[in-house]
């Protein structure tokens, strides 16, 4: 190993700092979650603890490994305002945050219709502040005295890079996630940032993802140990960095096969869509444009950009919370038991039957049915969430653990269908699941069941997003680009086939007609 890559990969709840070398391999690792702090009523993101807890890390790592770079990726949805050093001067809110109808609709009377600016922006509504335009209208109102002496309005892996090493930056992949802030078409910062007022806070121009911010300050090096010549990455967004080994390795492969030079897009990028899951579950689908139907106006689905600059389109949704709330709610009642084999003949019974569902979502607002309230119904009867959750009401299925998980499992892969529909998958296009969910075999075989006409794999990457911001150092520290960088990895792929579940599709249409 001549060198070590410190990846900080900080998601939603759980933040990592891991290890890499030279050749791409996890050498350690560490987690850490932290609560936030409640200040009148609002949820706010502990920055400082944050803060201490990567500085002590990386101190303990560099004493052991000859760390010569750092790249950041981070969860979406996420900014935050410094002074001119690089301090926070605003208290970060988190983007789970609901301030009610009436600042949605006093948002949209400041930026636009929303249908135009989701053709514009590429942005659709996602709810509560998890668009970024909307928080920033949010702090703004909440807190004017501490919004007047920002300087730099930085999104989050950005932020994380001038406390690193005092430069202000903003690269292509946050600015393109969600955040009604980029014009897909003109390719610059969209008239929401004029109307919000902030657009002399914003950089004013985007680097590449690749492109190296520069070195750590002599702050840093001292607060850390760590050799001033230490470099740091742009960061990027946690979803595109998911993405980015399976982009390189289309690449690699349409140019091992002749079909395109390395430089090129590949001609096999548009043929397969990424289902990673986590807390979010987010469909990505490498495309050549933005385009959106008439009737995707409205709905949860919008584009990306990719570590490329290139147009992903993403519908995204929460399973894994939904798997999360749900589970809470069986180990209550019995325990905390085994997760249940996969038995087929249960699975064909439920499907048959048509008597016993699950609908979306736990947070309402959200997801591909925004307006559904999360319930459950047996046999007609309906259980609002609230209600199970609080015990008032728990519906006789529930008293079966495996019976119900397998609800959830065809609840979670209906949504997944649905998704997958709205991102442009049609019958041929490869399915690649990564994530939480690779470890869940009945959701996977009912997904194949739904997309029998195409391939549906899970890959042996374990931590896709840590992997991709290491991809990136190594590639900042080639000075190659993306065309050019080495990829050092391989992904496996192991294919899913259907159960054979005949009338799952009638299931689907029982589902549909209930919300």
């Amino acid at each position: 190993m001549t060198y070590a890559i410190a990846v900080i990969d900080i998601g939603k709840t759980n933040k990592k700092i891991l290890i890499y070398d030279d050749a791409l391999t996890a050498l350690e690792s560490r987690y850490r979650s932290f609560p936030p702090r409640f200040v009148d009523g609002l949820e706010l993101e502990d920055l400082s603890a944050l803060e201490a807890w990567i500085v002590e890390s990386l101190a303990e790592f560099g004493s052991r490994y000859p760390i010569r770079i750092i790249s950041v990726t981070t969860h979406g949805a996420a900014f935050v305002c410094t002074d001119e050093s690089g301090a926070q001067c605003v208290p970060m809110v988190s983007y789970t945050h609901e301030p009610g109808d009436a600042f949605h609709r006093e948002f949209f009377e400041l930026a636009g219709d929303p249908g135009e600016l989701q053709r514009t922006t590429a942005t659709a509504e996602l709810g509560a502040l998890i668009n970024v335009a909307k928080g920033i209208f949010f702090h703004k109102k909440t807190f004017p005295r501490e919004f007047a002496r920002t300087k730099h309005l930085l999104l989050y892996p950005q932020y994380w890079g001038i406390r690193f090493t005092g430069r202000p930056a903003a690269e292509h992949t946050y600015v393109g996630c969600h955040t009604y802030l980029w014009d897909f078409g003109r390719k610059t910062w969209s008239s929401v940032t004029e109307k919000l007022g902030v657009r002399e806070l914003l950089p004013e121009d985007l680097s590449s993802t690749w492109d190296m911010l520069g070195p750590i300050s002599p702050e840093f090096a001292r607060r850390t140990g760590l050799a001033p010549e230490t470099l740091v990455t742009m960061g990027i967004h946690d979803s595109n960095s998911s993405l980015l080994p399976y982009l390189l390795k289309q690449r690699e492969a349409a140019a091992a096969h002749g079909h395109a030079a390395p430089a090129e897009r590949s001609p096999f990028a548009e043929h397969f869509i990424l289902n990673s899951t986590g807390t979010w579950c987010v469909l990505m689908h490498p495309m050549n444009e933005v385009y959106f139907t008439d009737d995707e106006i409205g709905k949860v689905v919008f584009y990306n950009l990719s570590a490329y600059a290139e147009p992903v389109k993403t519908a995204i949704f929460l399973g894994g919370l939904e798997f999360e709330t749900y589970s809470g709610i069986l180990r209550k009642l019995h325990g905390d038991l085994p997760y249940p084999e996969f038995d087929p003949d249960r699975v064909r019974r439920i499907i048959d039957e048509r008597r016993l569902f699950i609908l979306p979502g736990v947070v309402q607002g959200t997801g591909q049915f925004p307006v559904s309230k999360p319930r459950i119904v047996e046999d007609g009867r309906v259980y609002a969430l609230e209600d199970v959750t609080e015990g008032r009401a728990i519906p006789e299925f529930f008293r079966d653990f495996a019976t119900a998980c397998s609800v959830l499992n065809l609840s979670l892969a209906i949504q997944t269908a649905v998704a997958l529909e709205r991102v442009g998958h049609t019958e041929g296009t490869s399915v690649y699941v990564e994530g939480g969910f690779r470890k869940n075999r009945e959701y996977n075989l009912l997904l194949a069941d739904f997309l029998p006409g195409s391939e549906v794999a899970l890959t042996n990457i374990e931590e896709a997003t840590s992997l991709g911001a290491a991809l990136l150092a190594n590639i900042a520290l080639a000075k190659a680009g993306l065309a050019e960088g080495r990829t050092g990895f391989s992904i496996e792929y192991q294919p899913v086939a259907g159960a054979g579940f005949r009338n799952i599709k009638r299931y689907a249409e029982a589902f549909m007609n209930l919300l």
